[in-house]
């Protein structure tokens, strides 16, 4: 069809209201970003964020690795879509621009079973920790807490539902491999289950839950337990195993908060276990408490069972300063099992949370982060020292 006949249609259904379909009604409601919906149950927000990060980590006396001092890094640049579909579905595409490779985060679409029941298929997280769960926008510090790093907790292709009754919400799912991570010949899969009981007591919220966590790795996987000292700037990695030929994992963990006004205490534990070719399973450990408090009164955001959005009481378009919130983590995490040394790490952090309106965040970390048995040694062979460490994040979301 040439343009002129496409121009002649499009006259032609202008002028004869007959011909002209008739737009469905449309709203507009702002969330961080426009969301346009339709009364037939179409909608679409676009959606994203940009973190970025400066800090400094003390190099302890010989160590030459780069990496260390001063660092800083975009952490993360995300753009993407989110909405609704006619019939009760919904979708999620998201992407990150950094730092080098432009990597999928989210691909998924979800279907709304019930009044109960939400089912989810596509790239999304797995059901390991509330840190892990709770998006990068609301986390207390700037990284989450060192054990869901370093047992390679991310989000994999798969699906899974979600069942909520009244303050239990019971999750179960089966996923495959990351996107980035997925050949032909891979065959891991994974099972991974969490439920939660979260009633409202009083004016507080409560938070209980318990996870687990099956990984059959198909053909033994060449794999690494290991964190870095609190800022991703930098790859440089005081704790971590050498490179393990892991069959299979076996993952439980333990999860409890209370949101009492101003206050929110949290902490969790959890064990893996990982089978390798060399001999039976060895098990490592993590966790971290933690408190943090409201300056200005605010209460910390909860809902679907991990942490949200905290509004400011008054953000400084309105006249305010915005929220103000301290907090102090004590964070564990222990790769030695057996013959397999990969260190302790001990870290005392203490954070500084700014909300000067609802979509931006300032973070001031300070950690001191003490390690028995380093995989890097210090001069004279020493592996037992101490780093400290400094990072601020400036955060937008839309």
């Amino acid at each position: 069809m040439t343009r002129l006949a496409i121009l002649l249609l499009l006259a032609a259904g202008a002028a004869s209201p007959a011909l002209a379909a008739e737009p469905a009604p449309r709203n507009v409601r702002f969330e961080g970003a426009p969301r346009f919906g339709s009364a037939d149950g179409w909608s679409l927000k676009p959606r994203g964020r940009l973190q970025y990060d400066i800090g400094h980590i003390e190099r302890p006396e010989g160590v030459a690795n780069p990496g260390l001092g001063s660092v800083d890094e975009l952490r993360r640049a995300r753009i993407g879509i989110e909405g609704t579909a006619p019939g009760g579905f919904g979708y999620v595409f998201e992407i990150d621009l950094a730092p080098d490779v432009v990597e999928i985060v989210d691909a998924l679409v979800t279907y709304k079973a019930s009044s109960r029941i939400t089912l989810t298929a596509g790239q999304h997280n797995n059901f390991q920790s509330l840190e892990e769960l709770t998006s990068s926008r609301f986390n207390s510090f700037i990284e989450r807490a060192a054990f869901t790093d370093a047992f390679n907790f991310e989000r994999r292709v798969g699906f899974s539902g979600t069942y909520v009754e009244g303050p239990v919400t019971a999750q179960l799912g089966v996923f495959h491999e990351n996107f980035l991570d997925i050949d032909e010949t891979d065959s891991a899969v994974s099972i991974d289950g969490r439920i939660v009981y979260a009633p409202r007591i009083g004016t507080g919220q409560l938070h209980l839950a318990a996870s687990a966590h099956r990984r059959d790795n198909g053909a033994a996987t060449a794999t690494r337990y290991r964190q870095r000292p609190l800022l991703h700037a930098t790859d440089v990695r005081f704790v971590g195993t050498p490179s393990l030929t892991v069959a299979d994992e076996t993952g439980f963990g333990l999860e409890a908060a209370w949101i009492g006004g101003p206050l929110h205490v949290t902490g969790e534990a959890h064990w893996l276990s990982a089978e390798t070719a060399a001999g039976p399973g060895r098990t490592l450990f993590g966790g971290y408490a933690e408190i943090g408090y409201f300056l200005t009164g605010e209460t910390r955001g909860y809902r679907g069972a991990r942490w949200d959005r905290t509004r400011a009481r008054r953000s400084i378009e309105e006249g305010g300063f915005g929220a103000v919130q301290i907090i102090v983590r004590y964070d564990y995490l222990d790769l030695d099992s057996g013959p397999v040394r990969g260190g302790t790490q001990n870290g005392l952090q203490a954070g500084l949370i700014w909300i000067p309106t609802d979509h931006v965040r300032f973070l001031v970390n300070y950690a001191r982060l003490s390690y028995d048995g380093a995989a890097i040694p210090a001069a004279g062979g020493d592996r037992d020292y101490s780093v400290d460490v400094v990072g601020v994040r400036a955060q937008l979301d839309w």
